[in-house]
């Protein structure tokens, strides 16, 4: 801002630089929906680890296949994940288990029979200098201790009340607690009835003996999630943001995993189009599973899938589905769906080389696998790969790897620009950390400096890219370009309050097929 004189002296004035740093997002965030044996129902959670998982949604779940691509995620190199939980009720039972514990009705903090597990107990060992302090007597406070006996996980809410104050106890369970809920908001005055603390008998603790603590009765059980038998179950509703819309309540994600219901079904049909469609949208890439008829090499129909057209830039099939040991099942060897362990092989890739770097090839290693359904000769793999259907390979001392990396316009017949997935991904890439890094602009004057600002920092991001390998060319000119001026912008466009930036880059390519060409030299002739 112009320094405004008005004295003789000396006056200071900073000039902006004008540099607003453009920050590349995350690459690899994959989001996985489906059944889970607990957690939140049509939330997505963002997790870390699968230790997250086990935490929040129960970890292996025998019913679950998303429970074991999860697990192959993390074994196989994936950093985070979006959970969302689908639960389809039934009608004869109860979705949460409910119990009564001296007239406080509680009930498990999401669906599922999980909750039949938990038990507590409450007592008025409680300070009465807090009660003074919220203006109660000391009897309208008490103690609640709830736990998980199934896994051992305690929760304790000390000088809690049913009567409206800070500690209100309805309030402070759904804000603090991840077991239970009251069942119905109270309504004050609430008081839990004169409640001593008790000393359970002799070798017994207060979790299972039932004078001091009380659990889920046979009438309140629940149960746990139906099939997912239909494509309702998992594409729902976008306006109520469930399915797989409940995604749109999370900031971002790059990569989606549906893997099937059940480890020897496919996805309903519907399915794998509506999360395509939504994944173009959210500048994210689907991965596809195999359907269970694709037991050879010949049976490999890709017009089975029924995903065409410019949206399949944002697909990749895997083939074949892959065996592992179950530890449910003492290490029973079993077959699953791949998507999980090729979500993990792409996260990896995306942190040793870069989101341009093709998550295939010797480094690709799948790991966790003992075997593939189908182990592909060279010459299947050949006729499976111009069709763009990525194939899955066991090689000796190598191991199984990854052994394409086309996305679902990668057909030679189409000879579509984003045949290769990591050329698409770039450009996923760029877009959504252009789109983000650029809102500043939004409301400024369309003129030429704020096209020079644009031009500075959309220029310094491609850089970037360039020095660390990202593009094609030995000089950024060859590899990039960002053009932002009265050319790409006209009076028109101004007027309409638009300004319009255009980025171009040289990608790189993966070599899919290296050639040797030997030739055998001749002897010099001696005359």
């Amino acid at each position: 801002m112009p320094v405004v004189t008005s004295y003789p002296g000396v006056y200071v004035e900073e000039i902006p630089s004008g540099v607003r740093t453009i920050t590349g997002v995350a690459t690899s965030i994959t989001a996985f929906v489906g059944r889970t044996r607990k957690g939140p129902v049509n939330e997505p959670v963002v997790i870390n680890s699968y230790s997250d998982y086990e935490r929040i949604f129960g970890g292996l779940w025998k019913d679950s296949s998303v429970s074991y691509a999860v697990q192959d995620f993390y074994i196989n190199g994936g950093s985070q994940a979006v959970i969302v939980r689908l639960y389809s009720p039934s009608n004869s039972t109860h979705s949460k288990s409910k119990f009564d514990v001296k007239g406080l009705v509680l009930e498990a903090a999401n669906e599922g029979s999980w909750g039949d597990a938990l038990r507590a107990r409450v007592d008025q060992d409680v300070s009465g200098d807090i009660a003074k302090s919220f203006g109660l007597d000391p009897k309208e406070l008490f103690n609640l201790t709830v736990r998980d006996t199934a896994t051992g996980v305690t929760e304790t809410f000390h000088n809690v009340t049913g009567k409206d104050s800070p500690r209100r106890i309805d309030k402070i369970l759904k804000n603090e607690s991840s077991l239970v809920r009251v069942e119905n908001s109270l309504t004050p005055p609430f008081v839990v009835p004169g409640i001593h603390a008790i000393n359970p008998p002799s070798g017994k603790t207060v979790w299972d003996d039932d004078t001091t603590s009380a659990g889920v009765k046979d009438a309140e059980r629940a149960l746990d999630s139906q099939k997912l038998n239909n494509s309702n179950d998992f594409i729902a509703s976008r306006t109520g943001k469930e399915g797989i819309y409940a995604l749109e309540k999370t900031d971002l994600f790059n990569l989606l995993c549906i893997p099937p219901d059940s480890r020897d079904e496919n996805l309903p049909d519907g399915v794998y189009a509506n999360a395509m469609k939504y994944c173009a949208e959210r500048r994210a890439m689907l991965i596809v599973d195999p359907p269970k008829e694709w037991a050879s090499a010949q049976a490999v129909k890709l017009d089975e899938l029924g995903l065409t057209g410019t949206e399949s830039r944002n697909a990749a099939v895997y083939f074949p589905r892959i065996i592992k040991a179950d530890p449910l099942m003492n290490g029973q060897l079993d077959t699953f769906a791949p998507c999980g362990a090729v979500a993990g092989v792409i996260s990896r890739t995306d942190v040793q080389r870069g989101v341009w770097k093709a998550p295939a090839g010797i480094d690709a290693s799948i790991i966790g696998v003992q075997d593939l359904l189908v182990n592909l000769t060279d010459a299947e793999n050949g006729m499976l790969n111009p069709l763009a259907v990525n194939c899955l390979r066991a090689f000796p001392i190598i191991g199984r790897v990854a052994w394409g990396a086309r996305t679902l316009r990668g057909a030679d017949l189409l000879a579509d620009e984003y045949k290769y997935i990591p050329v698409r991904r770039l450009a996923l890439y760029i877009e959504e950390s252009l789109y983000r890094g650029l809102k500043w602009a939004v409301f400024e004057p369309n003129d030429e400096p704020l096209w020079a600002q644009i031009r500075l920092n959309a220029g310094a991001f491609m850089h970037n890219l360039f020095r660390q390998g990202a593009f094609q060319g030995t000089t950024p000119r060859k590899a990039y370009f960002v053009k932002c001026d009265n050319e790409t912008t006209t009076q028109n466009d101004i007027d309409r309050g638009i300004v319009n930036i255009v980025v171009g880059f040289a990608p790189l390519k993966p070599a899919e097929f290296v050639i040797l060409k030997i030739q055998q030299m001749a002897g010099e002739i001696q005359t």
